[in-house]
């Protein structure tokens, strides 16, 4: 797959038109192939992509503006319909190559599984990785209904690869007892409902670590983010979300990849949760990318 082709659809706003000159590749892996209850998560890039064109080039939180940082729109991987292995498989190449190129990869998805061969990716070229995950779900999950290919399963297939100890879950709120049950009995790192306090505690125990940040959108309440396939009453707000960021922003983590997943926008009329992923999106280029120098 070649990442330096002008991409011919919509971009997400002030994308470079260079690959070679550019930090950091944004990316989609429009999936839905595994979700358990609501699909349509497969049109987030996209429209995360159209609806950037309304946001402000600088941000507040970040006091920068996206001028400063060289970022290229890559479009979406082009996976293919309901072959979720093949899908996976993909994805994995993808960034291999991303990261071969010294590329920051931000990824839009897709279901959560698609974080699952990214997480594969970074490992290899950072064997030392933590993972800082913000979600509603435990997805603890070996698997579902006796499918281990599952939007559900990829925190506990990171776990087994990277060690439950190097895996941090925020504003966790809904799963199994089996699943909170497990995470407690190998020390994984599981803050129920919260994000931005317990997230201030553990970031100085990952100075100097390279990171990688998977953000589920419905981490948020269904207040603020109801565009998701599975909502879970109780979340936190997008001003703790961005706080959130801003707080990575600002410690001594080494942030070396990104994504944000699950933006569903057929269930969103008023277009809300595309909207606030996009200024997701744009915090995470001004605020984490530079985290990697």
């Amino acid at each position: 797959m070649r990442f330096d082709e002008a991409y011919s659809g919509n971009v997400f706003i002030k994308s470079h038109p260079n690959y070679e000159e550019s930090e950091a590749v944004i990316y989609g892996m429009p999936m839905d192939w595994t979700v358990s209850f609501r699909p349509g998560s497969r049109f987030g890039p996209g429209r995360i992509r159209e609806v950037s064109i309304g946001l402000e080039e600088y941000s507040p939180y970040m006091d920068r503006e996206l001028e400063e940082v060289k970022y290229f729109d890559a479009g979406d991987i082009p996976l293919p319909f309901g072959n979720a292995q093949r899908s996976l498989d993909m994805i994995e190449e993808y960034i291999d190559g991303l990261l071969a190129d010294g590329k920051f990869p931000i990824g839009l998805g897709g279901e959560h599984l698609v974080s699952w061969p990214v997480i594969k990716a970074m490992y290899k070229k950072y064997p030392d990785l933590a993972i800082i995950h913000m979600d509603a779900h435990t997805d603890l999950r070996d698997n579902y209904e006796g499918e281990p290919l599952s939007h559900s399963t990829p925190i506990k297939k990171a776990c087994d690869l990277i060690g439950p100890k190097n895996v941090y879950s925020f504003g966790i709120r809904s799963g199994m007892k089996e699943e909170f049950q497990w995470a407690k009995e190998v020390g994984m790192n599981l803050f129920k409902f919260d994000v931005h306090q317990p997230l201030k505690e553990v970031l100085p125990k990952l100075a100097g670590r390279p990171v990688y940040v998977t953000i589920d959108i419905d981490v948020l309440d269904p207040a603020h983010a109801p565009g998701t396939g599975t909502l879970e009453a109780g979340g936190i707000t997008s001003k703790e979300l961005l706080a959130s960021l801003v707080e990575i922003a600002n410690s001594d983590v080494k942030v070396v990849g990104a994504d944000l997943v699950e933006v569903a926008p057929v269930y969103d009329h008023s277009e809300q949760t595309p909207i606030v992923a996009s200024k997701i999106i744009r915090e995470i280029i001004l605020g984490l990318v530079q985290k990697n120098k």
